[in-house]
């Protein structure tokens, strides 16, 4: 079917705005709570739920959440994912007013390519409406959800073992973004798959049913669920400028490929706008790899509050901390 593309991405645009918001209330948030873990999943709950200015943040997130669902079943994948991945310009820019973090001159240029490569996907969209695909594979789905989870589990686990140990290497906020990335990134194409059983539904009783009794309600709860978990503890030991754009645009980069094969929906024919698309990749792809390696190669620290130990996050000057009402040297 044909969605209308100016609507999808008005709604996408509410939506990343949104999201990335409530982002930047749950980091302020989080500066002034006891130290939390992944690990530790009801002492976390309890402690995230006793700050109102982290629900208000959380409230934020699922206002988007929800304008994504909408936007998704008017426009296609590759033209509301590169939308919602400029949600980076939104984090980089209130990371720096509002927490004000500061990036090293390299960090600076990768998170600035990085951005490029959105522009360059949003471009490879095209302007005009394209083919919204809701018919899948249940079969694949199922495959491609297990791998991908596992893999974003592994990878969690690892940067928890990491940042476990007293004396070990630095865990950077590269590592859980890639962990998050891909379970934001399963969450995704479960919320594509819910936003087709809904399409025909008319009246709120019968939409409500048809989410209620759709399996993707609960992969798309469960993988929001344990991304939430690690990001929280991403976000109160490392520097959200470098977690959100990490995660956001690995997620964003996995859902618009792998959407885009599962639902069917057509990569742009025009020669220039496939080259773009591709291009776009392959540049956020290297990004990632090239940030992991510089966090592997220049720890720094980050202040936790109630560590004894402070573990380190890449390019930030040592004893420097961040975070609202703290001033960064």
């Amino acid at each position: 079917m044909t969605g209308s593309t100016d609507g999808g991405l008005a709604l996408a645009l509410m939506a990343t705005t949104a999201y990335n918001s409530g982002l930047i209330v749950e980091k302020q948030a989080l500066g002034r709570l006891p130290e939390i873990s992944g690990r530790r999943i009801v002492a976390l709950a309890l402690t995230l739920g006793s700050s109102p200015r982290w629900l208000a943040g959380f409230a934020l997130m699922l206002c988007g959440l929800a304008f994504q669902v909408l936007a998704l079943t008017l426009a296609p994948v590759t033209v509301v994912q590169p939308v919602m991945a400029s949600g980076v310009a939104v984090v980089l820019i209130l990371s720096r007013l509002v927490l004000r973090e500061h990036l090293g001159r390299g960090e600076f240029v990768y998170v600035v390519v990085m951005a490029l490569s959105v522009i360059l996907l949003a471009l490879s969209a095209g302007g005009v409406a394209a083919e919204v695909g809701h018919r899948f594979s249940s079969a694949w789905m199922a495959a491609v959800t297990i791998g991908s989870v596992l893999l974003g589990l592994a990878a969690g686990a690892s940067a928890l073992r990491a940042g476990s140990r007293r004396h070990g290497p630095p865990v950077t906020g590269v590592s859980y973004g890639v962990a998050t990335g891909l379970l934001y990134g399963v969450a995704a194409l479960a919320i594509k798959a819910m936003s087709g059983a809904i399409l025909h539904r008319h009246g709120a009783a019968s939409i409500l049913i048809a989410v209620l009794s759709s399996p993707y309600l609960y992969i798309m709860a469960g993988c929001s669920a344990a991304g939430l978990l690690l990001f929280q503890t991403a976000l109160q030991r490392c520097r959200i400028s470098i977690v959100a754009p990490v995660s956001n645009v690995l997620g964003s980069i996995y859902f618009m490929v792998v959407g885009t094969w599962l639902f069917h929906e057509r990569l742009p024919s025009n020669p220039m706008l496939l080259a773009l698309r591709f291009v776009g990749i392959v540049i956020a792809g290297c990004v990632v790899v090239l940030l992991s390696r510089q966090g592997a190669t220049e720890p720094a620290d980050v202040a936790v509050p109630g560590l004894s130990a402070r573990r380190s996050e890449s390019g930030v000057t040592k004893g420097e901390v961040h975070g609202p009402g703290r001033s960064a040297a």
